[in-house]
């Protein structure tokens, strides 16, 4: 059976899932591949530029961003909704993945995360040798 090729092939099945403690948040994410990456975008609204951590180790990327709450001296909070703390996710890297050049980007509150794929992981065509073709044969007429 054929099966189609992709680098996060269980992508599905990939637990994304809190670190450290149970305060921590699993922040919302989109992951789509194009022919030279994989792009993987987070949510992290209101969270400051500066506490956004992306590393890989061990074929592991993970995303880490701190949201802080704001101090308003003098305020007494009527409601308070929007989630502070820490923000983890984390995703098994395929071996496909050419984790030297991975970027990444924060703009607008989504972080952008680029994982290029490998040269030796793109679709190639693959040259058929073989013999010449076959001579044409003469009708007798």
């Amino acid at each position: 059976m054929t099966v189609a090729y992709t680098p996060f092939r269980d992508a599905r099945r990939v637990a994304f899932s809190p670190e450290f403690s149970p305060a921590s948040r699993l922040a919302a994410v989109d992951l789509y591949r194009t022919d030279d990456s994989v792009v993987l975008s987070v949510d992290l609204p209101g969270v400051d530029a500066g506490s956004i951590d992306v590393d890989v180790d061990g074929g592991i990327l993970t995303v880490r961003a701190q949201r802080t709450a704001p101090s308003i001296e003098g305020a007494t909070w009527l409601s308070r909704e929007r989630q502070t703390g820490a923000v983890v996710r984390k995703l098994r890297l395929s071996e496909s993945i050419d984790t030297d050049s991975i970027a990444a980007d924060y703009a607008n509150g989504v972080l952008t995360v680029t994982l290029p794929v490998a040269e030796k992981a793109k679709p190639r065509k693959v040259a058929v040798a073989g013999m010449a073709p076959a001579p044409e044969v003469a009708s007798a007429e």
